[in-house]
């Protein structure tokens, strides 16, 4: 008996009904067509975007690592991406915590070369002739040994907390690498 009208209900048994490539829910022509018009999506998308990939005015960007010598290809990314977003016209500020900080010593950054890039070296002494604010997270770099002396060799600075506030306010984009 139904709790709603109170009429006897009778089961019936649910009805089977195969599906195969002619007889699916689209059926065949339209699901081709809807999978044509899924696929072609996302390059309509890039083709209407006004410039596409191509920035009008400056980007405030913000590089952030924490990658060490340990990984050198990591721990050279923030140098060389924030140096070929700066030859590309972009503002840039590196800061560096962790394990990264140790790159400032100029013993490891010599030793350290990244899969497929130039040394170390050669890109931090870009990075300083291209004058590009790097900041070493101050505790980080005591408890490593890293010194001011380090640091000036790349014209870097230590940070501190503030300082990381002021960059993340001052930036359009974060990169953490």
């Amino acid at each position: 008996m139904s709790p709603f009208t109170g009429e006897t209900l009778e089961w019936r048994e649910p009805q089977r009904i195969p599906l195969t490539r002619k007889s699916s829910f689209l059926g065949p022509m339209k699901r081709r067509d809807l999978l044509r018009k899924l696929a072609v999506a996302p390059l309509i998308a890039l083709g209407s975007s006004s410039g596409a990939g191509v920035s009008k005015s400056p980007l405030k960007i913000m590089m952030k690592s924490a990658w060490g010598s340990d990984d050198p290809t990591k721990a050279a990314f923030p140098f060389l991406h924030g140096h070929a977003l700066a030859e590309a016209g972009h503002e840039v500020q590196i800061f560096l915590l962790g394990e990264a900080v140790s790159l400032m010593r100029k013993s490891v950054a010599s030793s350290v070369v990244p899969v497929g890039w130039p040394p170390l070296a050669e890109v931090l002494a870009k990075v300083a002739e291209k004058r590009i604010p790097i900041y070493a997270c101050g505790a980080c770099s005591r408890a490593r040994g890293v010194t001011e002396a380090d640091l000036s060799n790349y014209g870097a600075k230590f940070g501190n907390p503030s300082i990381f506030v002021a960059m993340v306010e001052w930036a359009d984009k974060i990169i953490t690498e």
